[in-house]
Formats: structure tokens, C-alpha cells, sequence
């Protein structure tokens, strides 16, 4: 189906999702466990994770600190476990605004066509110009930190991806009899995309979205990263990452370490699930053509 080519891939990574099965439910089963584990944060946590205790400053793992502390002796492992909550939470955020607006001008453009499908179509190309990461932090020096900015920059950014595709779906499933046969029904055009066109093409932006899901991870820690992501006191894994250079100098590296590797795997399982699941609407439908 050649609407999905717009889900960033990696070469040869298709192929090894084919040849091992298993890669996809290893990922799937990560990415539920982060969930969970984001949701119940405050209960798993050991301790307090803006708890600073000197005395155990850039120590390594022990029974009281299992993943060590950081230069401000805060537990790492703690600080990971409800980093997770903003690291999530954030992106999907991101995900959520920006598939609702790429889908309703997608849909838009697509469905009316002419001047306004030309129109919303520049304005998804001109948006493709602007980096994500750059329109955030413009925002963010408009508007200040914390989530609020980075989050609607990425949204703006990551609109463009799903309107493209949203309008791509939807100049195919035009040509599709079921939708004939509504309007000779009488059904109104809103009806006939809000409770029929949408839903049937809901599957492939949902693939879209879950890997677009791992890219906004990557963008808001690298913001937290440069400091103009969350509040210094709040747990994020790029501000962990920041954070735990100190520590790596003085043999530490624990604490920078750990939140790294949390976004790589993070990043890897969501991405997986999500390609996992394109590939699997386009092989549905390639058989209904």
C-alpha cells in the first residue's frame, strides 16, 4: 500500500521483524510494561526522588540504592521510575494532537479537493520545512519551559506526517463503492467520513502515529536534555541524562547510563509495535484490492 511509505523505516529492519516474530511481542510486551509502570509510578518507586542524601552522592549500586545515586545523592532508580510518567506522557500528547489535526485536514483536503486541497497541501509542505526540534525550541524561548510549548510545537510539526497520509487514504477509499453507494443513500458528506471513511482508514493512522509516538520521545528528552524541557526538580529521562555527565567524568555512570538506555528500548518497542501493525494493515489491504 503505497500510502504507508510515510512510516519512517530503517533499512533491513523490516526484514528482521519477518524473520523473528518474537522481536514484536518481546517490544509489545516492553511497551505495556513501561505503561504500567508510568501509571503506578508513585507506589513502585523506593523513595522519594527528589530525596537528596550528600552522603551517598555518586555512589554506585547498593541494598539501599539499587541503581545508585546521582551527584545530589537523589535515588536513581526512583528518578527513573517516575521519569517515566513525563517521558511518556509528553509524547503522548504529542501523538494525540497531532493525529487529530492531521486527520481532520487530511481528510479535508482530500475529500473536498480542489482549491482547498491545494491550499492545506502547501501548508502541510511548508510546515515539513521547519525541524521539530528547532519549532520547539522556538517556542519554548517565546513562551518559556515546561511541557506546554514543546508539546504544541511538536504537534505543529508532526501534523504535517499524518495529514499527508490521512489524504492520501482518503483520495483512495473515495473511488471505493461503499462510499457511492452512501451518497446515492443521501447520507451528508460529515456523516459519511465521521462514521464510515475515518474508521475504515483509523488503522493505518494508528500505525503512523505509534511510530511518530517514538520520534516525540526522542524530541522532548532532547529538550530536556539542553534544560528547556520540564521544571529542573521533575523526574525526565533527558534531564537524567544531563544530569549523569558529572557523574560519568568521576567513574559514575550509572546515572546516565540507565535513563539512556530506558529511551533507546523505549523508542525501539513502540517503533516495532508500530511498523509490526503497518505492516499487517497493508498486507489487509492487499488482499481487499
Amino acid at each position: 500500500m503505497s500510502s504507508l511509505t510515510l512510516v519512517r523505516r530503517r533499512p533491513g529492519f523490516r526484514a528482521l521483524r519477518v524473520s523473528r516474530p518474537w522481536l514484536f511481542y518481546i517490544c509489545a510486551g516492553f511497551a505495556a510494561v513501561i505503561v504500567l509502570v508510568a501509571v503506578l509510578a508513585p507506589w513502585l518507586a523506593p523513595a522519594d526522588p527528589n530525596a537528596s542524601d550528600l552522603s551517598a552522592a555518586l555512589t554506585g549500586p547498593s541494598c539501599a540504592h539499587l541503581l545508585g545515586a546521582d551527584g545530589s545523592g537523589r535515588d536513581t532508580l526512583s528518578r527513573l521510575i517516575l521519569g517515566s510518567r513525563t517521558a511518556l506522557l509528553g509524547p503522548a500528547a504529542v501523538v494525540v494532537f497531532s493525529t487529530t489535526l492531521g486527520v481532520a485536514v487530511g481528510v479535508a483536503a482530500g475529500w473536498r479537493g480542489g482549491w482547498l486541497d491545494s491550499l492545506l497541501s502547501r501548508s502541510s509542505e511548508l510546515m515539513l520545512a521547519f525541524p521539530g526540534l528547532l519549532l520547539a525550541i522556538l517556542f519554548v524561548s517565546l513562551y518559556g519551559t515546561g511541557l506546554v510549548a514543546p508539546i504544541a510545537a511538536l504537534s505543529l510539526a508532526y501534523t504535517p506526517y499524518v495529514s499527508r497520509l490521512a489524504r492520501g487514504l482518503t483520495l483512495a477509499e473515495k473511488q471505493r463503492p461503499y462510499l457511492a453507494a452512501y451518497r446515492v443513500q443521501g447520507f451528508s458528506n460529515w456523516a459519511i467520513c465521521v462514521r464510515h471513511l475515518i474508521p475504515n482508514i483509523g488503522p493505518v493512522i494508528l500505525a503512523q502515529s505509534t511510530v511518530n509516538f517514538g520520534y516525540a520521545l526522542i524530541d522532548l528528552a532532547a529538550l530536556s536534555y539542553l534544560g528547556l524541557g520540564v521544571p529542573p526538580l521533575t523526574p525526565d529521562w533527558g534531564a537524567m541524562v544531563n544530569d549523569g555527565q558529572s557523574a560519568m567524568l568521576q567513574g559514575q555512570p550509572l546515572s546516565a547510563i540507565a535513563p539512556c538506555l530506558a529511551i533507546v528500548v523505549t523508542v525501539v518497542a513502540f517503533n516495532v509495535v508500530g511498523e509490526h501493525w503497518a505492516d499487517r494493515v497493508a498486507n489487509r489491504e492487499d488482499a481487499r484490492s
